[in-house]
């Protein structure tokens, strides 16, 4: 199972130029999966929280490509919360890893590249649920 200590704020490739700045992301070099699936968030209301759920076998890379948001992770015995807020830095999370994001600031965008494609059979929405599959 994994563990609060696999997740991790990965160094993403930075280009600088005075016209503005290039990350590129390549898939199995810059993330440690192949990414079959990009999707990203925004317009999120103030005070809303997003995720609320775990993944059975979905690796994910969380980055703020603008504004600011909080993750907060959860493997069943500890939580963090990881402060987001540069377009540089990525959070991987591996499978069976709680994952709550809040506190967006205003404009905030969060991209997020997966693992595998959406399906529906991989996610433990139940907090309880989870629980009781982390404690076997």
């Amino acid at each position: 199972m994994s563990a609060i200590d696999d997740c991790r704020i990965l160094q993403l490739p930075a280009i600088h130029n005075r016209q503005g700045n290039l990350t590129p992301i390549h898939p199995g070099i810059d993330v440690p999966f192949d990414i079959r699936r990009i999707y990203y968030l925004y317009d999120v209301p103030g005070g809303a929280t997003r995720g609320g759920h775990a993944h059975k076998e979905l690796e994910q890379l969380i980055v703020s490509v603008m504004g600011a948001f909080d993750v907060i992770l959860d493997d069943g015995n500890s939580r963090k919360t990881v402060h987001l807020d540069r377009a540089y830095y990525g959070l991987y999370i591996p499978k069976m890893i709680w994952r709550e994001l809040d506190n967006f600031s205003s404009g905030a965008i969060c991209l997020v590249l997966a693992s595998l494609p959406y399906d529906e059979t991989d996610y433990y929405r139940d907090y309880d649920e989870y629980l009781r599959t982390m404690k076997k």
